[in-house]
């Protein structure tokens, strides 16, 4: 008889064969595997207690801590919806996903009392209110509407609860994903329990993760499971240690005293990480690899990481509604190449992950050349891909069409199987009948040894339509100049693909995973110049 495929199954597994096993690592507090899973039960006990029946969506406002991780197994074993929340989001996003979502209790961290309350009034659906700290953070409010049991408490009253597994259904939903939502409303991914199992399997084999592996969560677990790491790890019997907040030399500390083995970045945290002071003073020699993802990255991104921090990078490619991982670009073993053109490789979209299958096809859903030149749109099928957006089946149609996901990145295929994404289809700049990649110019830029960060976008021009502008931010202590680096960019790039003009910058508008916000760029664009400087 088969059995239902669920991630629940990940953390029984562990705990049965490695219950003396560290699982959790969490500021000062360490968890074996026993008294994770101890947890995750009376968790689950818990909700059931206090009514919350199958399907009912249960929301988590926190920094990544090992309540959260519980989360992800206890609202599960409960039957219940996991709903992690990006505490980056203003209160009036919050607002919109909770009542889209119809939570039916939030659990939130102290720190996030302040900004519940500005709108909880405005929740139609959430009935409790849960602290997750066992006691009140100094200097933070007190609220009277939080419930009287925080969630310390609701676990040492609570029985524990094993769910059945033959009871499970592998296609209901187990966790719901909101979309950054830079172009609309933000659209609730539905993931099931059969996606999330399927998914882990997948990176876990790709990237042989083992009993011995230690991961840092970098990556806040509001994201698609972190990338999966929260199931990958737990599954192998692994050790995760959580990071609450991204201070580079609090990562240098973690991986020396952990002995951490793999990193998760986003380029923002990577180019952090290259260019601390802090570097040289810790021990990094047990890290293996890190992977970055979330946004481009560059061949001087991955040489600078491997040469400076002396471990081996290659980007990763997925989106929240594939669970999220589809690709990577670590180094397929029977490439030859020279150094320079292994970090060429290594900071490609890659090829697909074990059970993942991807195209890249033309307007009509044909398959381009795979020449390296043709651009078309990237489509996937693979076993993490989403059941569809909570409550949109007109959204879920359009982007699943012909039974494939349809990504919106723009991309060349090679013929080795390697894909490059040269630019989100919006983001393409059409000047003078040419496709100019955004990506691409900021590659340039991004070679530029002062240059600490760029972003580029269209402008409208009489001639030609619109042309590329660039904003930059330098690094520290260094001075730049516009001239300098648009002749920089001309001796890397066709001149027509090069900035028209650079504005400097202290910083680039962000969303949570370090995306630049390149329509509040053009909105500071036409609504006037930024904030300018000289020198860094």
């Amino acid at each position: 008889m088969n059995v239902p495929l669920t991630p629940v199954r990940f953390l029984r597994y562990s705990e049965e064969q490695f219950p003396g096993k560290t699982a959790v690592v969490c500021q000062d507090q360490r968890f074996t595997y026993a008294e994770f899973g101890d947890r995750v039960g009376r968790m689950a006990g818990a909700l059931r207690s206090a009514g919350l029946k199958a399907g009912d969506r249960v929301a988590f406002l926190s920094l990544n801590c090992h309540r959260l991780l519980e989360a992800y197994y206890g609202v599960l074993e409960a039957g219940c919806v996991l709903l992690p929340l990006n505490y980056r989001l203003a209160a009036p996003e919050l607002a919109y996903i909770l009542n889209d979502a119809g939570a039916a209790v939030l659990f939130l961290a102290q720190e996030f009392v302040g900004v519940v309350d500005s709108f909880r009034r405005e929740l139609r659906t959430v009935r409790t209110f849960h602290q997750l700290e066992s006691h009140q953070i100094e200097g933070t409010p007190q609220a009277g509407w939080l419930s009287h049991q925080t969630y310390e408490q609701m676990l040492a009253s609570a029985t524990p609860y094993r769910g059945e597994l033959m009871a499970f259904d592998e296609n209901s939903v187990a966790e719901l994903f909101y979309t950054s939502g830079t172009s609309a409303s933000p659209k609730g991914v539905m993931l099931t329990h059969r996606n999330v199992y399927l998914h882990a399997l997948s990176v876990a084999l790709n990237h042989h993760t083992r009993f011995e592996h230690v991961l840092l969560h970098t990556i806040p677990l509001f994201h698609a499971n972190g990338w999966g790491a929260a199931h990958t790890i737990t599954l192998m019997g692994g050790t995760h240690v959580m990071l609450p907040r991204f201070v580079p030399e609090e990562v240098f500390r973690l991986v020396e005293r952990e002995r951490v083995h793999a990193l998760t970045l986003v380029p923002i945290m990577t180019t952090a990480l290259v260019n601390s002071p802090a570097r040289s003073k810790y021990d990094l020699s047990s890290v293996e690899w890190a992977a970055i993802g979330g946004a481009a990255s560059s061949p001087t991104l991955i040489r600078d990481v491997e040469q400076k921090l002396g471990f081996k990078c290659f980007s990763g490619y997925g989106l929240t509604e594939c669970a999220p991982s589809l690709a990577t670009a670590e180094l397929k073993p029977d490439v030859q190449c020279t150094a320079e053109e292994r970090y060429v490789l290594q900071s490609m979209t890659g090829y697909a992950f074990p059970g993942c299958e991807l195209r890249v096809v033309d307007a009509e859903d044909k398959d381009v050349a795979h020449d390296g030149v043709t651009m078309g749109e990237i489509i996937a099928r693979s076993d993490g891909v989403m059941a569809g957006y909570w409550q949109q089946p007109d959204a879920t149609a359009e982007a699943m069409r012909g039974g494939w996901f349809h990504t919106g990145d723009m991309a060349v295929i090679a013929e080795n199987g390697y894909i490059l994404i040269v630019d989100r289809r919006k983001d393409i700049i059409v000047s003078g009948g040419e496709n100019i990649s955004s990506l691409d110019v900021e590659k340039a830029l991004l070679a530029h040894p002062d240059v600490y960060e760029a972003a580029v976008i269209p402008v409208a021009h009489e001639k030609w339509g619109e042309v590329p502008r660039a904003f930059v931010v330098a690094k520290a202590d260094c001075k730049l100049s516009e001239v300098e680096l648009i002749e920089f960019c001309r001796a890397r790039l066709a001149h027509y693909k090069c900035p028209q003009s650079i504005e400097f910058c202290e910083n680039l508008p962000k969303n949570a995973m370090g995306k630049v916000l390149k329509k509040e760029l053009c909105k500071k664009y036409h609504a006037g110049p930024v904030t300018m400087r000289s020198e860094c």
